[in-house]
């Protein structure tokens, strides 16, 4: 995969970003590629934040996956700083060649040389495939979550 960088998203990368997250039922259900304001404006929320971190993994000019890695300081376990790895996507074409796991391995990376002490990610319980892919990469299932919708 010498062909791939992993880099920042930049705003012209939204379009393909979004059409990632709204590429499988869930996504479909609740993104919307055909409107991007709202995702424009979070981007600019987020790029003014040095602890949020999206990112890109770019195949010869094409983003082919995504990732948001936020650093999360905090007072639990002795003053721990943790990460939180969300809106993991990659491209259908790109599915089982092993970025998923490359992408997954930086942010794990980048989450030690920030100085982390753990990484923590969530996915919807329906997601059985990716249950076992991030369980493959050493994360244990040991928390309940819970969400609330606003």
């Amino acid at each position: 995969m010498s062909d791939l960088e992993i880099r920042p998203a930049t705003p012209d990368d939204l379009p393909a970003i979004v059409a990632m997250l709204a590429d499988d039922p869930l996504g479909a259900q609740r993104e919307s590629p055909d409107d991007l304001t709202p995702y424009r404006a979070a981007f600019d929320r987020l790029a003014g934040d040095p602890n949020q971190h999206v990112m890109v993994a770019d195949r010869g000019g094409e983003v082919v996956g995504t990732l948001q890695l936020t650093i999360v300081p905090g007072l639990s376990r002795r003053g721990s700083t943790r990460s939180i790895i969300e809106g993991v996507r990659i491209h259908s074409a790109e599915r089982g060649s092993g970025l998923g796991t490359l992408f997954i391995e930086w942010a794990v990376a980048e989450s030690a040389r920030q100085g982390c002490q753990l990484v923590q990610l969530t996915s919807d319980v329906t997601r059985v495939d990716a249950h076992r892919f991030y369980e493959r990469l050493g994360f244990e299932a040991s928390h309940v979550g819970f969400k609330m919708a606003l």
